[in-house]
């Protein structure tokens, strides 16, 4: 028992049980989730009875949990304004970190989330799990192999139709600081940076709307209340990046438009091209390349023989190898695929877009 990894959670919403408990409750010969802690009891209660150890912890304060020292893992999974001093203090008692994205609501908490890690020796990692999907990892090999040449020009793509969340705080700005852009925006930005491997941006310019909050007709979760609709419903960010390369980043949970694409990359090579196709948030997506050969244009993408997104069985779902990959990271003491480092430089390009629409200038790095 005493050579398995001891798991605390620090809110146990949504996020908490479609994603964290179910993908590790998979990994019982490594992990035992033992401490539960939301500030509405029984929502703890039930998922400490429903994925916990026998007598796992139940708290409403943080701080009490952090307390337990037989704890070595903590997932921050709150709302956004939150993960930071939440986080710290878990580094701080001596606990290794996922907290889920966006890193933080601000590039200056983000910057003190990799100082803390620094500063206790911990591991911190952020929950971007679009990183672990099937077709995310083939396409980052392509990327590494140099198949694409040099990627000079990229689209983040982050728009739904109309499916604007309405549980919990999304859309809430003083607990979450924003809306599509700072909740799945995030997710593109980051795969975006990631097959592109350069995370050093020079400046950007940005545009959010609120221009649909009294539409909520149609909306996929059912419609929204306008009067507690505080946050942007799309945003656009063009980033250009110090080596030249630009990125269009479009943000979106309601807009007008036919070819909803979340949670994918367009990526322009000097060699090739590669795009995000299918449903890719339900692990149902794949990668279209596109390259001249013999004279003409080519494309190629997977076979469909046997599947695409399950051609290795249902524990390709990337929950489950975001989950796999991290408890490895840290029973073998390797570097989490996702590092806070690379999430800094993902919340520093937000922000700026915010400022960027909310000042109508360019913001400079």
């Amino acid at each position: 028992m005493a050579n398995k990894l001891r798991f605390g959670f620090i809110g146990c919403g949504g996020i908490a049980n479609q994603k964290h408990f179910p993908a590790l409750a998979a990994l019982a010969q490594q992990v035992e989730l033992v401490a539960f802690c939301d500030i509405i009891e029984e929502r703890a209660q039930k998922a400490a009875s429903q994925y916990g150890i026998e007598g796992a912890g139940v708290y409403t304060d943080y701080k009490e949990l952090l307390k337990d020292q037989s704890i070595d893992v903590v997932h921050v999974l709150t709302p956004n304004i939150s993960h930071s001093f939440i986080t710290i203090d878990a580094l701080e008692a001596g606990k290794h970190v996922m907290c889920e994205k966006p890193m933080a609501i601000n590039s200056e908490e983000a910057l003190a989330m990799i100082e803390a890690a620094k500063r206790t020796g911990k591991k911190l990692t952020i929950g971007y799990q679009n990183r672990f999907r099937v077709d995310s990892l083939a396409l980052h090999e392509a990327c590494e192999n140099d198949e694409l040449g040099e990627i000079y020009f990229a689209k983040a793509h982050a728009v739904r139709r109309k499916a604007v969340p309405t549980w919990g705080v999304f859309p809430d700005k003083s607990k979450q600081g924003g809306g599509p852009l700072i909740d799945i925006g995030t997710h593109a930005l980051d795969l975006t940076l990631w097959n592109m491997n350069n995370y050093k941006p020079k400046m950007v310019v940005g545009s959010t709307y609120q221009k649909l909050k009294d539409n909520p007709m149609g909306n996929l979760f059912g419609p929204w209340d306008p009067e507690t609709f505080e946050v942007e419903d799309s945003a656009f960010g063009y980033i250009k990046m110090e080596n030249g390369a630009t990125i269009y980043l479009e943000a979106a949970w309601a807009l007008n438009v036919l070819d909803a694409k979340e949670a994918q990359v367009t990526l322009c090579g000097t060699k090739a091209g590669a795009e995000m196709r299918g449903k890719a948030f339900m692990d149902q997506g794949y990668v279209v390349y596109n390259t001249a050969q013999h004279g003409q244009l080519v494309e190629t993408a997977p076979s469909n023989g046997g599947g695409v997104a399950y051609f290795a069985g249902a524990s390709q779902r990337a929950n489950d190898v975001e989950a796999r990959m991290w408890v490895d990271a840290l029973l073998n003491d390797k570097e989490p695929l996702v590092k806070p480092e690379e999430a800094y430089v993902v919340t520093q390009i937000l922000e700026a877009i915010y400022k960027s629409a909310e000042t109508g200038e360019p913001v400079f790095f």
